[in-house]
């Protein structure tokens, strides 16, 4: 639901970080410990004393744990680079015992790779150095659950904020579902899935790509597609109601995003960018990485009953022939959902998720 910026609406905003874990009415700065105190020891209660939090190797964190009706509209984040692929980002939408939104922190911002690359669009923006911010909209008629689950074996420091309305104004609407997958390299003669089989009615909201080329040449001449309301429900007659044309296409751009003279040119726009370009050094940094966002807002791709979504990988080579690729893909799909739950890839160990 669309609300105008000048619409007067019978909400409350509240806002949970560390210096106010419970996004309480006056519950802000009161913290007498924390990960400022010592820097604020001249100053006393009310001056920075908690914003961050350390997580455990191993444990989980709550970022925010909300009752009733309403609607989460922004979430700020940032944590060390190193971290990036090394903390699971949770949402849980009302009671549901399993996350709509399972996805490396980095990666749900559009920072796969480990290394920053600015990213300036409508519905997610990473500004210097790693400030991520989420503007996807989220709401839940019965609670909110955000957590952040550190894989790594190092103590890490997390700062955030989670930004909400309470109230039954805002909380229409359907559940948003963030999932990610990765193939890595790709089998030889398959596609790489993005979505499987949800079940629902909804529609596809946007991808991020981490994408890591491992041959020679171009890479990206692969369809992605959309299998609506059965299309993939025999897979002797598997063929989509979307099909898209080629990988840049897809992400809005042309001819390999290849500027002449130029070469690779990075983008960013309101809903569509490739923002980050790794270029080879000659040394341990041997391939070219890319990640490139489509934010389906303007226009959703919408289903009835179900949706399959997957991409080919596809280079040249000779007599001008396709070559299928082996190449490291990581891909976050953003979907809304008319349910809190959805058919959903098994939990990432810290080994899947390893920039390689």
């Amino acid at each position: 639901m669309h609300h105008d910026i000048a619409s007067l609406l019978d909400v409350e905003t509240r806002s949970i970080s560390p210096e106010n874990f419970t996004g309480a009415k006056n519950g802000g700065g009161r913290a007498v410990e924390g990960t400022g105190a010592a820097c604020a020891r001249d100053l006393g209660v009310g001056w920075k004393v908690s914003p961050s939090v350390q997580i455990e190797p191993g444990a989980t964190w709550d970022l925010a744990r909300i009752e009733g009706a309403g609607r989460i509209t922004h979430v700020w984040l940032t944590t060390h680079t190193d971290n990036w692929r090394r903390l699971l980002l949770r949402a849980s939408w009302d009671g549901a015992a399993e996350p709509a939104v399972e996805v490396p922190v980095g990666d749900f911002f559009g920072q796969g790779w480990g290394r920053f690359a600015q990213l300036s669009s409508q519905m997610v923006a990473a500004n210097p150095h790693g400030g991520f911010n989420s503007y996807w909209p989220m709401p839940f008629t019965d609670g909110a659950h955000l957590t952040v689950e550190n894989l790594s074996e190092d103590t890490v420091t997390v700062y955030y904020q989670v930004t909400y309305d309470v109230g039954e104004a805002v909380a229409q609407g359907a559940r948003l579902h963030a999932q990610w997958r990765r193939s890595n390299p790709l089998e030889s003669g398959t596609t790489h899935t993005i979505l499987e089989d949800v079940r629902g009615r909804g529609h596809y909201a946007g991808t991020y790509l981490a994408w890591g080329v491992n041959s020679t040449g171009w890479w990206g001449e692969g369809e992605i597609k959309f299998y609506l309301d059965g299309d993939a429900g025999d897979p002797a007659n598997r063929f989509p109601t979307i099909a898209g044309t080629g990988t840049e296409d897809y992400f809005g751009g042309a001819w390999n995003f290849d500027v002449p003279g130029q070469g690779y040119t990075a983008y960013s726009t309101p809903y569509l960018g490739l923002h980050q370009i790794i270029r080879p050094d000659g040394l341990y940094d041997a391939q070219q990485r890319f990640g490139m966002y489509r934010w389906h807002v303007p226009d959703p791709i919408r289903f009835s009953t179900d949706l399959t979504v997957d991409i080919q990988a596809l280079g040249w080579r000779s007599g001008h022939r396709y070559l299928p690729l082996h190449d490291d893909i990581a891909s976050t799909a953003f979907f809304y959902l008319d349910a809190p739950t959805a058919n959903r890839p098994p939990t990432p160990a810290l080994d899947d998720l390893e920039i390689l």
